[in-house]
């Protein structure tokens, strides 16, 4: 979900992307042996932009490729009211939620978040923006000595530089560069978006 222009980030410009992957690069890649990591993910079913009634989110199909790259576990994000099935309806909701700032509950907490040090975190763009249930989750924890990678789906293979502002919510993260993925592409064509995330990863040091 989150692909069309206007619920979607604009398709932003090489510079710009670098710019905002720039600002979280100041953390050095950490060695990742004895590390214990986790896959944590909000994504959408239902009806998408671009992609039609999908039954696996587009962020789901990338964050699943992450775990089997580095063994991490991972955790769905799931709200306690569910999104509107139909693509026009939800984007709706979610710009209400952004304008309103809204925190939704979410069904489920990770009960041993202490024991990761390294968390991937993943999401939709909705509306230029991390869909409200990230904020959720992030203000819920201790981040305190724990690195966050953030990684999304959106209408091209960029961030939008919002993902700069995740230490202001997961108090006491670290952040490494992420990578956004065209969710069309991750959906109809992984075995293209695979190479990608498995580049990426070894570029943080993550390669198996």
């Amino acid at each position: 979900m989150g692909n069309s222009s206007s619920f979607s980030n604009q398709k932003v410009s090489t510079a710009t992307q670098a710019s905002s992957a720039g600002s979280a690069q100041a953390v050095t890649p950490e060695k990742v042996q004895g590390k214990k990591i986790l896959v944590a993910y909000f994504s959408r079913t239902g009806d998408n932009y671009a992609v039609g009634n999908i039954s696996k989110g587009n962020t789901h199909i990338v964050a699943d490729m992450i775990a089997e790259a580095t063994g991490a576990d991972t955790f769905e994000m799931k709200t306690v009211k569910p999104y509107p099935e139909n693509y026009r309806e939800c984007t709706e909701v979610a710009k209400k939620e952004l304008a309103d700032n809204v925190r939704p509950e979410l069904t489920t907490k990770v009960e041993n978040m202490q024991d990761y040090d390294v968390i991937f975190l993943g999401y939709p763009i909705w509306w230029s923006d991390m869909p409200m249930a990230i904020y959720s989750f992030m203000e819920s924890y201790d981040f305190k000595g724990k690195t966050i990678i953030p990684f999304c789906t959106s209408a091209g293979d960029v961030l939008t530089g919002k993902e700069s502002s995740i230490p202001n919510y997961a108090k006491g993260a670290k952040i490494l560069p992420g990578l956004g993925i065209e969710g069309k592409r991750a959906q109809e064509k992984p075995d293209s978006v695979r190479p990608e995330v498995q580049q990426w990863l070894a570029k943080l040091g993550f390669a198996k």
